[in-house]
């Protein structure tokens, strides 16, 4: 029979590793033509295009998983990771990284994390031994910032100096969110007491380079009481992961522009929903299935993925294929799964609700100043007042977009 601290994993492993953020007025009289000599790319102004995220793997063919904003003319690579089921943390994962043309900026989000451990010492050997993958380990439960300062930052992004470090509320209080509905899925299999300790930290790093950058982190520990029936004692599984794992990094000095960069990447994160709810309906079956079945492993064909898959995305890629490749209503609104991107942000700058004619958009609220040409996928930014984009590039379909609640 497999240890239940193994079947604990698997069901963490395919949850968490779901993945998977002045007053403007419109122009009313006519525009006055300014030179283009008098602004600056990337000092007056900042022109932010949508990049698109295509989950390869899942399906037959192609679908997109997520959106976010980017720098215009920065290379972007992204992708969708499957670990199969009977696999060691079987689940979906995700990986993004940005870089300007120059390669002195760069944003890269990370893919989750996890690590196992158990009091038990009969069952610490066994999971020692097959909790062993490119994103599982064994190892004791760290809260965000020992996460952070012993593993995450020495081992993965080449040890840099640490300049700043705060707790991030908002990103810690949105995961105790998210666990509740772990916590109780996992329940529901009579798997015992259930207790969730989440915690979120971002810090600020230097590199021997001297380039400088802001890294986020969260931690979501679950603590399962496992009692034994046949003595009364009870074994302790804690099983960590480590999410929005975030480096965005930039040259020395320019710390305020990378913040507003950065809050506005964090903050433009869009899911499909369409797509998001296929996988984590998927995911589901398989943990139901893995509950009623855990005697032995699971024995999945990729065919079989697919084909699940595809039978549950098939309603929402017919209301997908109706609507512009620019006007979809999933990225025009701001969706649940999303706001841990945004509030992991939270503690570095503040977000603003603008409105264009896609409806509401969150930005960041580093510019006094946005535009937008209503596609969904084009955005200037600027704190310069006497900056307009439809006299500058002469093309009317910029609008200035208004603050909104």
């Amino acid at each position: 029979m497999k240890p239940i601290s193994l079947l604990f994993l698997g069901i963490l492993g395919g949850m968490l590793f779901n993945t998977t953020s002045c007053n403007s007025q419109g122009n009313t009289g006519p525009t006055k033509k300014i030179s283009s000599t008098k602004f600056t790319e990337g000092k007056d102004y900042n022109i932010f295009t949508r990049a698109r995220v295509l989950d390869k793997t899942g399906f037959s063919k192609p679908v997109e998983a997520f959106s976010l904003l980017i720098p215009k003319g920065w290379k972007y690579s992204g992708d969708i990771l499957w670990t199969p089921p009977g696999s060691t943390c079987a689940g979906t994962n995700s990986y993004f990284k940005a870089t300007s043309p120059d390669g002195k900026y760069s944003f890269e989000l990370l893919p989750s994390v996890l690590w196992v451990y158990v009091t038990d010492p009969q069952l610490a050997q066994f999971q020692q031994q097959n909790s062993r993958s490119a994103y599982c380990s064994y190892g004791e439960p760290l809260d965000a910032e020992h996460y952070l300062k012993q593993m995450f930052v020495p081992r993965e992004l080449g040890n840099p100096q640490f300049l700043e470090m705060k707790t991030n509320e908002p990103g810690a209080r949105e995961m105790q969110i998210k666990s509740e509905k772990y916590r109780q899925e996992m329940m529901s299999y009579n798997y015992g007491q259930i207790n969730s300790y989440p915690s979120a930290i971002n810090a600020k790093v230097k590199w021997n380079d001297g380039s400088e950058g802001i890294v986020t982190c969260g931690v979501l520990i679950m603590e399962g009481i496992i009692p034994n029936a046949y003595d009364g004692s009870y074994s302790k599984t804690y099983t960590s992961s480590a999410m929005e794992r975030v480096v965005f990094k930039y040259p020395a000095g320019e710390g305020d522009k990378a913040v507003n960069m950065l809050s506005t990447i964090m903050s433009s994160v869009r899911t499909n929903t369409a797509w998001k709810n296929s996988v984590d309906n998927y995911w589901l079956q398989v943990r139901q299935k893995s509950y009623v079945n855990h005697i032995g492993k699971i024995k999945m064909m990729d065919d079989l993925t697919r084909q699940i898959g595809e039978q549950t995305i098939r309603n929402g890629q017919k209301n997908l294929n109706n609507i512009d490749v620019n006007m979809r209503s999933w990225e025009a609104t701001q969706q649940s799964q999303d706001r841990m991107h945004t509030n992991f942000v939270k503690a570095i700058r503040e977000v603003e609700n603008y409105q264009d004619a896609t409806g509401k958009v969150e930005l960041s609220s580093g510019y006094n100043h946005a535009w937008s040409r209503s596609d969904g996928s084009s955005f200037i930014m600027s704190n310069n007042p006497n900056f307009d984009p439809s006299s500058l590039f002469q093309d009317q379909r910029w609008k200035e977009m208004k603050k909104v609640d």
